[in-house]
């Protein structure tokens, strides 16, 4: 049985995440588990998540599910806006909440191009850095 939407198309955080992911070489979008998730040939970014152990919870309901780049990691994790999402999370995924007030949109971005970086092939890799 497939997952109801957990989002909502019309939502302006959605757009501006879509339009940043979907700027990187080969990227595309498919809807997973209820979720717009961003991928080439793996996922490198996902919409929204779940607390782990609090499924009911809509605190990451409108975030940036991302895999950050090890050596970043640690320092991610001393920032309380980011937090280990359920599921994803196992696998060295970080959240960051979209909802708040003071969204950096270029950190947003560096940490797509990031998690882009660890999951795409690596001629899409390429194609990235012959852009400058």
């Amino acid at each position: 049985m497939a997952h109801p939407p957990r989002f909502d198309e019309d939502d302006p955080l959605l757009a501006r995440l879509r339009s940043l992911a979907l700027a990187l070489p080969g990227a595309d979008e498919k809807v997973s588990h209820g979720r717009p998730t961003f991928f080439t040939k793996k996922v490198f970014a996902i919409f929204g998540g779940v607390i782990k152990g609090d499924h009911g919870s809509h605190a990451l309901r409108r975030a940036l599910v991302f895999l950050p780049d090890d050596a970043e990691r640690p320092a991610l994790l001393d920032d309380p806006r980011f937090v280990v999402p359920g599921y994803e999370g196992a696998y060295g995924w970080l959240a960051l909440d979209l909802q708040g007030e003071a969204v950096d949109w270029d950190e947003v971005a560096e940490l797509l191009e990031s998690s882009y970086r660890a999951t795409a092939p690596v001629r899409r890799v390429a194609e990235l850095d012959a852009r400058g």
